[in-house]
């Protein structure tokens, strides 16, 4: 069965078919075993946070609470600050050791370092402890969020084949190989379930493509000799020999994989203006410390140079940028938490304040604003078949294929609670791009595409539904078509509405699949905008243009699900803002 239809009657509409994507990435909270590695790989550093917190309330309320309890100014009561200070303070102390010896002195990490040292000096060891301690469980906090943006983009290389099937042209035995070794032109070899490694041409053999991962195209392509693949691609039903065109290196998922490894190694605004703040504000920091401790006493007469040094220490410790570099991250933590509880991910704060100049939003179609799981949408009987009859004969019909289209009408009709009669099934036949004819109770029953129907000359007017459709004969007269498509998340109309309603005055849909599958969904959401059959390279230039015509200040926002969109929603594109994937 194929969902490509070209019939020539001028109203039929090529269409391409769907199957919930087996390829799309899940955005789903990870797996307990997931958590628990999380969990694992943070033990030692939480350990670290958990001893300095009991050492810092030891060394501040032991001290004549505790029977035995080292007495304020004791050095043993100083080695427990000391050694609160190194468990969280050391990462902080070594940077700016090894940031001097590098010829970068002047950096937050030299000011913190400096300032905390400072309150050694003057004896206020709690609040040298107090700004490492704060600074190390900001950065925690703002690491897991890191983190998880990172394991999201990291699952993008379990599309990465780990070796190819060639097929060597003497013995035409199979021998495995890594993608990369693989030349133009060999034969490879992809069995029902497996991805397609490397860009081709098939040779050899049928099946069925789920092309989600790449195109974001809801229906899987029927695909058979001559026909082109892209790597990404997943083989769901046949087994296929393949002529490869293009080198691992050049193949459309090492495009994608690249430009998100590219994307992903660009540092953040908020990132370039914390180092350039620091650059800036620490020399005047230290500056003004050392004006107050050398100034007074050359100057003022009486000053003594130990009270002085003191008020620059002070000057040094008030001055850390301890509540610059950790509430900031720490309040920013709290709305990244609750919108991952809605199982929302951001992928940084910066995108949080970006939200605010948000004019342009722009979603991706299938698993975004649909559910990327398809059904029968529509029973449209014609003559004297009612609707029930004409899903029995389609279901009966379709019940020894396996495409997509056909699993859809077998579990339409499973679901009025009936079977198929195996009994009453007589000969099948099924044609690749065409349909099904099967013999059903005596009956000779057709159900397929336009191009079927047109062949064998049975007279219909649905040449213009809009969708994947089933055209159902029976005896050579038209009995009606059924209609298979993607549902509508039931929040999309709603989300959509009150986007318009928060002030976003431009709303479009990028989406890979075809173009009257795409409009139809666009109107039923009441978007306007719409662009389809777009690759994901399409959708990057695409990007880039609509930023262009974006108002001076004023950002875009892109929602979107899938491979297909990694290489926006990370953030390929200047004055982009992709807060969710």
């Amino acid at each position: 069965m194929d969902s490509t239809d070209s019939c020539g009657c001028g109203h039929c509409s090529a269409a391409t078919a769907p199957i919930l994507p087996a390829g799309r990435q899940s955005s789903e909270p990870k797996t307990a075993e997931q958590a628990a590695s999380v969990l694992k790989e943070n033990l030692p550093r939480l350990a670290r946070i958990g001893l300095a917190v009991t050492l810092l309330v030891l060394g501040m309320f032991g001290p004549g609470r505790i029977a035995g309890f080292p007495a304020p100014g004791s050095p043993v009561l100083v080695g427990v600050f000391l050694l609160a200070y190194l468990l969280v303070g050391w990462p902080v102390v070594s940077s700016a050791v090894r940031n001097i010896i590098r010829g970068r002195v002047f950096d937050e990490m030299f000011l913190m370092t400096l300032a905390t040292a400072g309150a050694f000096a003057i004896g206020e060891y709690p609040e040298a402890v107090a700004v490492m301690l704060f600074y190390s469980v900001g950065e925690y906090f703002q690491d897991l969020a890191v983190g998880r943006s990172r394991r999201s983009i990291a699952s993008l290389m379990d599309l990465r084949p780990e070796t190819v099937r060639v097929i060597n042209p003497e013995s035409s035995a199979a021998v495995s190989t890594a993608p990369e070794a693989v030349d133009v032109g060999a034969l490879i070899e992809v069995y029902p379930g497996e991805r397609v490694p490397l860009d081709g041409i098939i040779t050899e053999g049928e099946s069925g493509m789920n092309t989600s991962a790449l195109t974001g195209e809801s229906m899987p392509q029927s695909v058979g000799p001559g026909d082109e693949v892209s790597a990404g691609y997943l083989n769901e039903s046949g087994r296929v020999r393949i002529r490869v065109t293009r080198p691992f290196g050049e193949s459309a998922i090492s495009r994608i994989l690249e430009l998100v490894q590219n994307a992903a190694a660009r540092k953040a605004p908020t990132e370039r203006m914390i180092t350039r703040f620091a650059r800036v504000y620490t020399p005047i920091v230290v500056g003004i410390a050392a004006a107050v401790a050398v100034l007074p006493p050359l100057l003022i007469p009486g000053a003594m140079f130990s009270d002085w040094i003191y008020r620059a220490l002070v000057v040094l410790v008030i001055s850390c940028p301890c509540a610059l570099v950790v509430s900031i991250p720490l309040s920013y933590f709290a709305g990244i938490g609750g919108a991952s509880r809605n199982r929302v991910l951001v992928k940084g704060a910066n995108y949080l304040d970006a939200l605010n100049d948000v004019h342009t939003v722009v979603f991706d179609k299938t698993g975004t604003l649909t559910r990327g799981a398809f059904a029968v949408s529509e029973l449209v009987p014609r003559g004297d078949v009612s609707a029930d009859e004409l899903l029995r004969l389609a279901a009966h019909a379709e019940s020894v294929s396996t495409h997509p289209i056909a699993r859809s009408v077998q579990d339409a009709y499973r679901a009025t609670g009936k079977e198929v009669d195996g009994t009453a099934l007589g000969a099948v036949a099924e044609e690749r791009g065409f349909g099904v004819t099967a013999q059903v109770g005596g009956h000779s029953v057709l159900a397929g595409s336009h191009r079927m129907m047109h062949r064998e000359e049975i007279e219909h007017g649905d040449c213009d539904v809009v969708g994947t459709t089933v055209y159902v004969a029976v005896d050579g007269n038209y009995a009606g078509y059924i209609v298979v498509a993607d549902q509508l998340k039931p929040e999309a109309v709603a989300a959509v509405t009150q986007l318009r309603a928060m002030g976003v005055e431009r709303i479009a849909m990028l989406t890979g699949d075809n173009r009257h599958i795409a409009d139809d969904v666009a109107s039923r959401l009441g978007i306007r905008e719409v662009h389809s059959e777009l690759l994901p390279e399409d959708k990057v230039r695409l990007l880039e243009r609509l930023q262009n015509e974006l108002p001076t200040g004023r950002k875009l926002a892109f929602v979107g699900d899938g491979i297909n969109d990694a290489p926006v929603l990370t953030g390929q594109a200047e004055h982009m803002v992709h807060p969710a994937c």
